[in-house]
C-alpha cells in the first residue's frame, strides 16, 4: 500500500499544471496532443452527423469573432469554428479549438458583442483544458471506488457504503469542480472578448437576457446539485470582474 501512495504522489506531482490566464493549479492524466486529436476525431463525426447551416452572414460572423478571439488566447490550435442548424441554445468547443455554435442561441446573442461572449466562454473552456481536467477527476474517482471495493471485500454493508461513497463523490467533487469551470470560463471569456476589442458589458446583457428567458435560476439546493452556476450568481461574478476586463477593452 505505501508503494501505491509513493506512485500515486509521484503521479500527482508530474501530472499538475496551471491555467494560464487565472493561475489555478490543475490535475491531468492525459497531454494536449492526444486531447487535440481525440478532439479533432469527435468534431468531424458530430459535423457528419448535423447539418451545417447555409446562412451565409451567421456562418461569417461566427468565423470572424471566432478568429478574433482565436488571436488573442495565446493558443496555438487548429482552430474551427461553424455554426450549425439546431434550435438548442447552446455552444460548445472540444479540447484542440473545435467550436460549434446552434443557430438557437442566435435571438439570444442578438449582437457581434453577445455572441462573442458566448464563444469566448467556451474558447475558454478549451484553453483552460476542463475537458481533460474532468476527465482525470472522473478517472480518479473511479481509482478510488475500485480501492474501497477491495478494501471493503468482506465488509457485508460494502455495497450501500460504497453507493453513498460515490454520491459524495459526485456532489462534493464533481459537480463543485464543474461548477468551478463554468466560472472560470466566465472569467477567462470576459478578459478574452475584451482584448478581442468586444465590451465585457455585453456580457452581462447576455446572461440578463438568458436568465430572462429561463426564468432565472436564483441558486439554493437546485444549484448545489447543478453542474452550472446559477444565473445571478453568474452576473455578480461578470460584475464583479468587469473593471478588471475594461483594462483591456479600453487598450482597443
Amino acid at each position: 500500500m505505501k508503494k501505491f501512495y509513493l506512485l500515486f504522489l509521484a503521479l500527482f506531482l508530474s501530472s499538475c499544471t496551471t491555467v494560464s490566464m487565472t493561475g489555478r493549479q490543475q490535475l491531468l492524466l492525459s497531454n494536449e496532443s492526444e486531447e487535440a486529436a481525440s478532439g479533432a476525431a469527435s468534431y468531424q463525426q458530430y459535423l457528419s452527423e448535423s447539418k451545417i447551416s447555409t446562412d451565409k452572414t451567421n456562418t461569417a460572423l461566427v468565423k470572424k469573432v471566432g478568429q478574433k478571439i482565436a488571436a488573442v488566447s495565446g493558443c496555438d490550435y487548429d482552430w474551427e469554428f461553424n455554426l450549425l442548424e439546431n434550435d438548442e441554445a447552446n455552444a460548445w468547443c472540444l479540447s484542440g479549438g473545435k467550436v460549434a455554435v446552434y443557430t438557437g442561441i442566435l435571438p439570444y446573442t442578438q449582437t457581434e458583442a453577445g455572441l462573442a461572449t458566448v464563444m469566448s466562454h467556451e474558447i475558454a473552456h478549451a484553453i483552460a483544458r476542463h475537458g481533460a481536467e474532468r476527465a482525470t477527476q472522473a478517472q480518479l474517482m473511479q481509482y478510488g471506488l475500485s480501492l474501497g471495493n477491495l478494501a471493503l471485500e468482506k465488509n457485508p454493508n460494502r455495497e450501500l457504503i460504497m453507493m453513498g461513497v460515490n454520491v459524495a463523490g459526485n456532489v462534493g467533487v464533481i459537480l463543485p469542480y464543474s461548477r468551478k469551470h463554468e466560472s472560470e470560463a466566465d472569467y477567462m471569456g470576459l478578459l478574452l472578448m475584451a482584448k478581442a476589442g468586444y465590451d465585457p458589458n455585453e456580457a452581462v446583457k447576455f446572461w440578463q437576457r438568458m436568465s430572462q428567458a429561463s426564468g432565472g435560476s436564483q441558486g439554493g439546493l437546485s444549484d448545489f446539485l447543478s453542474t452550472h452556476p446559477s444565473d445571478e450568481k453568474r452576473i455578480k461574478d461578470l460584475q464583479s470582474h468587469m473593471s478588471e476586463a475594461m483594462k483591456y477593452y479600453n487598450k482597443q
